[in-house]
């Protein structure tokens, strides 16, 4: 390794660039700079309707950590168009939007001490912003791919959707992936279980905005199914990994599927063993994320404390257990953090 005292420094420097990104993502500075157009930091504050003092001492931290351009002879600061497309909404790929994770993450940092102290979780209703950013995220990866990408990773699932089939989706939290699918597949008819009541509130409301008429959001413990409810597709969508009962929630799944159905499970694309992930381009932050949310959400609930880095090896086991006899694994290009579990 290089000098690690530098290493240190470099993460220092890092961790606060990332969340100054997700300031400049959340006040749409990045927005503002979208057109690459330079400007004063006056000129920048009056675009976006900020206060100039605050928007000059972070275009310094955005200059200082390379992210912004800054032109000393006559002050004016720029977004080059190759950076802009990575950092603003009408961008490809908006990483400062990810970067709310940071912050989100370490509202619950005093808690989490507490944990590793005394043992116990941190519980959902401990987070700040939590869905707000959670939706946001996959509005960037699964909502652009789902229609044409994700779901026909099923073959002649498309067509059955089409024609009208029941689906569920499991930890549906905000509810944009089965409305985007209601939306689409109007034949069909679409269910939504999960534990947030402001989830639920949230998804219900964002329905009817759409029109759509065949969706239905129920806050749902799913360790309990209700009984008797049987649907051709079950998806979850990073969602297994929470759950504090996580095998008893797949014997659910499998036992609300039909003879002939389906279940469409995306989670973290990692592998069960800690050797194997040292390589992972996301192995800090993802382990963070698990440490911070996935496993401590579950523990404060007596859970299994599963978390994000279950990996595949264990997925696939824990969905053989469940009932599922056939079980595919997939990737995608768009998408080199998940996996896509086909499960029969």
């Amino acid at each position: 390794m290089e000098n690690f005292e530098e290493y240190m420094l470099d993460v220092m420097n890092k961790a606060a660039t990332a969340l100054m990104l997700s300031v400049g993502h959340r006040t749409k500075l990045f927005d503002s700079m979208y057109d690459c157009t330079s400007m004063t930091s006056q000129q920048l504050a009056e675009k976006s309707n900020l206060n100039e003092r605050y928007v000059r001492e972070w275009l310094g931290a955005m200059v200082t950590g390379k992210i912004v351009d800054y032109d000393p002879s006559n002050k004016t600061y720029s977004l080059s168009e190759e950076k802009a497309k990575f950092l603003s909404r009408d961008g490809s790929y908006n990483f400062a939007s990810s970067m709310q994770w940071i912050p989100a993450l370490a509202y619950v940092e005093d808690e989490i001490v507490k944990c590793f102290e005394k043992g116990g979780g941190v519980p959902y209703e401990s987070y700040h912003r939590f869905h707000a950013v959670m939706a946001e995220e996959s509005s960037q990866t699964v909502l652009p791919a789902l229609v044409n990408s994700i779901l026909p990773l099923v073959p002649g699932l498309v067509e059955d959707l089409k024609k009208g089939i029941s689906v569920l989706d499991v930890g549906c939290g905000s509810g944009r992936a089965l409305n985007l699918m209601a939306k689409n597949f109007p034949n069909s008819r679409f269910t939504g279980y999960d534990f947030s009541k402001e989830a639920i509130d949230y998804a219900t409301s964002e329905s009817e905005k759409l029109g759509n008429k065949n969706t239905s959001f129920q806050v749902q413990d799913v360790e309990h199914f209700p009984e008797g409810e049987k649907f051709d597709l079950v998806t979850a969508f990073d969602a297994i990994h929470d759950q504090a009962a996580p095998a008893k929630v797949l014997q659910n799944i499998r036992g609300a599927v039909k003879e002939h159905g389906v279940f469409l499970m995306q989670d973290i694309g990692s592998s069960s063993q800690l050797e194997n992930n040292k390589t992972h381009p996301l192995g800090p932050f993802l382990y963070t994320v698990s440490c911070l949310h996935c496993m401590t959400v579950s523990l404060a609930l007596d859970g299994h404390g599963l978390g994000a880095m279950w990996g595949k090896e264990k997925a696939t086991e824990m969905l053989n257990d469940a009932g599922f006899s056939k079980v595919d694994v997939k990737q995608l290009p768009h998408d080199p953090i998940n996996y896509y579990y086909i499960a029969k």
